[in-house]
């Protein structure tokens, strides 16, 4: 599979969520985005008009998360975190699900709770975090059913803070579960360009890091000797 450096970079959203970030880590973050013209960054709420701001003139997108990282906001909280989020003019929203509610079985109040904020969502993409870690593959299909049904725009694996993150197996699986309407979002211990590539083939289009100059930077240095550009 082969990509250019400027198609890998439409495939990040460049992660700025770390909760001692100060101002000047989330506008560093916010340049490095603009920089190498990524799909979008993703950055605390508190961060999105931080964001929005910085990265008015370019073309990336401005995403933040809901419900982040332990998925347990009441419903209402996470529909007036979305609400707020779209109206500072966050177009990408990562909600995280409620993991207990999927652990305990109840499949219908998980997709209620993404069906109410997807409504709040509107015209902004909802990503729906399964957090992978705590989940058996039986409870990863329903999430994956239960996203596509409430209209999610994609399934994402992980927050990066539960105890392991995105696997290609999991992917996989994730991609197997859903259609051609819903994307797969791999995040959580994504700071290679092989992890990448690997995770592509299997059908993955978009990717948490905070690595992105790294992973952008390594592609760059071997397409120097692949012909046509490519790598």
């Amino acid at each position: 599979m082969n990509f250019t450096v400027a198609q890998i970079a439409k495939m990040i959203d460049h992660s700025i969520l770390r909760p001692e970030f100060t101002v000047e880590d989330v506008r560093s973050g916010c340049a490095v985005a603009a920089k190498y013209d990524v799909a979008s960054v993703c950055v605390r709420p508190c961060d999105v008009p931080t964001a929005v701001s910085l990265l008015r003139d370019t073309n990336v997108r401005v995403g933040t998360v809901i419900g982040f990282p332990h998925g347990d906001s009441a419903t209402q909280i996470k529909v007036t975190e979305t609400e707020l989020a779209v109206d500072q003019g966050a177009t990408e929203i990562d909600m995280v699900l409620n993991i207990g509610w999927l652990r305990s079985g109840d499949i219908n109040a998980v997709e209620n709770e993404i069906l109410s904020v997807v409504k709040a969502a509107g015209e902004a993409h909802v990503k729906v975090i399964l957090e992978t870690a705590y989940l058996t593959d039986e409870q990863k299909l329903a999430a994956c059913w239960a996203a596509e049904r409430a209209g999610a725009a994609f399934v994402k694996t992980s927050t990066g803070f539960a105890p392991t993150g995105a696997t290609v197996d999991d992917l996989a699986l994730m991609r197997s579960a859903v259609s051609a309407a819903v994307q797969v979002k791999a995040s959580g211990g994504i700071r290679t360009l092989d992890t990448m590539l690997a995770m592509a083939a299997v059908g993955v289009t978009r990717f948490g890091t905070s690595a992105t100059a790294e992973i952008l930077e390594d592609l760059a240095r071997r397409q120097v000797n692949v012909p046509g550009g490519r790598a």
